[in-house]
């Protein structure tokens, strides 16, 4: 894996590194703080590259005489619109992407309009460690005979962001850092190819995250019929890899409090069963567990930053497959819950996982309101692109939190309606529901619905994330094919109305 940068935090006016950055705004104006001479000649360079400070465009420049520096390097902070706590991940995964090779490199923190608060020079730290994550775990590539191989031998970059108050950019970046870290999991996780993390191996990995304080519990598959889950059973049964579901808690709340609870997709691979997919970007279905990745990943966050709030996240883990014993279109299951589903797509099959996971959620734990997460619906894609997530909710005030916290976070939402209109199409020829609509017609919204008859009355929202978890456009802060979509949204989401103080 990627070695990750040193971060430091030091005053606006520390010693400069290999690099030096300077944060420019409207027209190339740089802040007053900087030396005469250093103004000048960034001034000059503006003035000859045309550069006008537009956000995150560059000027790279040798430094003048008398600058410990050997470089500059002036990013562009003016936009259009204010800015948000992505403009400043992107601000600094820019200046990490940019001074590649360096070993030292500084960032003032200050621009034109004043210094950059502690908690924005924190995200600026964060966007360059999530810049420079990349998943290289089975690249077997090496140096020549004789060479070193310097990918291995390379120390990361020493990042030092100057700013006003470095005690309150150490603090803050503390919780930057643990949520980086989330969300970087989550990444891994989706990225690992489907051999290596199976169900049980899934299960494996994420009992790790004991040692950060959360309490996990694994419930195999004779718990699993002990508790009648067979709509998530059913899609099991064609993988000769046993499923699992797991149990995650962070107990950072007053005691006795009712938790958040968070429910996530986990189908670790899905052919698409009996009713397959086509050969075309199969191999990208080892991503249909984005939904999990995002809680494990969010359930990390919440630990690492002590988060105070009681939280549970569930994650339903199977294999989607095809053999003799793989269950059939038009198969009937009844799912925990009681209600009996026909299958008459396979390949609808995280619905059905979700429908237990869900109803045993808010079951057991009694939740002060659920989000689950999913790598649902093609459709989506045709909705909204790889750009938004698509938001469901039986609740106003949860769904208004989400898309507020999405524009903060850059994890932006989008919200698609429920109506009676739409239940009527997942009504049963043979049973009480089926796993599909009618047709092509409304193919995210249907697939809500069938998860909406597992949630009691339960304020919920769903997320279909199967746009933006993995193959969504790279930006300044992810060059990586899985995104880590969620863990930001949805810890933005806590952080902003459900901690206690």
């Amino acid at each position: 894996m990627a070695k990750l940068p040193k971060i430091e935090f030091a005053p606006l006016d520390a010693a400069a590194g290999d690099v030096l950055v300077i944060l420019a705004g409207e027209g190339g104006a740089v802040p007053e703080g900087l030396p005469g001479e250093m103004r000048e000649t960034v001034g000059k360079a503006a003035r000859i590259a045309k550069f006008k400070g537009k956000s995150l465009t560059t000027v790279d420049l040798i430094a003048p005489a008398g600058v410990a520096a050997d470089r500059l390097l002036v990013i562009g902070t003016d936009a259009k619109d204010p800015r948000t706590e992505e403009d400043f991940l992107k601000l600094g995964g820019t200046a990490l992407a940019k001074t590649k090779g360096a070993s030292s490199v500084t960032i003032r923190c200050e621009t034109p309009e004043g210094a950059v608060s502690a908690a924005d020079a924190a995200r600026m730290a964060s966007g360059a460690l999530l810049r420079a994550y990349d998943f290289d775990l089975y690249k077997s590539k090496k140096a020549k005979p004789g060479e070193e191989d310097e990918k291995e031998t390379a120390e990361p970059a020493a990042l030092t962001f100057a700013v006003a108050d470095p005690d309150g950019a150490r603090a803050a970046f503390a919780a930057e850092e643990a949520i980086a870290a989330g969300t970087m999991l989550a990444r891994d996780l989706v990225n690992e190819p489907a051999n290596i993390l199976g169900p049980v191996e899934y299960a494996e990995r994420i009992e790790a995250l004991t040692k950060e304080g959360i309490d996990v519990e694994v419930l195999g598959e004779s718990e699993l019929e002990a508790l009648k889950m067979h709509a998530m059973l059913g899609v099991a049964q064609g993988s000769p890899r046993p499923p699992r579901l797991v149990v995650m808690r962070w107990n950072g709340g007053p005691e006795g409090e009712a938790p958040v609870a968070f429910v996530g997709k986990g189908v670790v691979f899905d052919t698409g069963g009996i009713s397959i997919k086509p050969a075309g970007s199969m191999d990208e279905m080892k991503g249909d567990m984005g939904g999990s990745a995002a809680v494990v990943g969010l359930m990390r966050a919440l630990a690492g930053r002590k988060a105070k709030v009681n939280a549970v996240g569930i994650v339903g883990l199977v294999e989607n497959a095809v053999d003799g014993n793989a269950q059939r279109p038009g198969d009937i299951v009844t799912a925990m819950s009681g209600t009996t589903i026909e299958v008459l797509n396979t390949d609808a099959e995280g619905r059905l996982v979700l429908a237990d996971a869900l109803w045993y959620c808010q079951d057991r734990f009694k939740p002060k309101f659920m989000v689950n997460l999913a790598t649902l619906t093609g459709a989506i894609i045709v909705a909204l692109g790889n750009h938004h997530a698509g938001l469901f909710s039986n609740n106003d005030e949860l769904a208004e939190r989400l898309a507020a916290a999405g524009k903060v976070s850059g994890e932006k939402v989008w919200r698609l309606p429920l109506g009676r209109e739409y239940d009527k199409m997942i009504e049963g020829k043979f049973a009480d529901i089926k796993n599909i609509g009618g047709g092509r017609a409304a193919g995210s919204i249907t697939a809500a619905q069938f998860l909406q008859r597992f949630v009691n009355d339960v304020p919920w929202a769903h997320l279909d994330i199967a746009g933006t978890a993995m193959g969504s456009p790279a930006n300044e802060y992810n060059q990586s094919w899985a995104s880590g979509f969620g863990v930001r949204l949805l810890d933005r989401l806590v952080a902003d109305h459900y901690q206690s103080s």
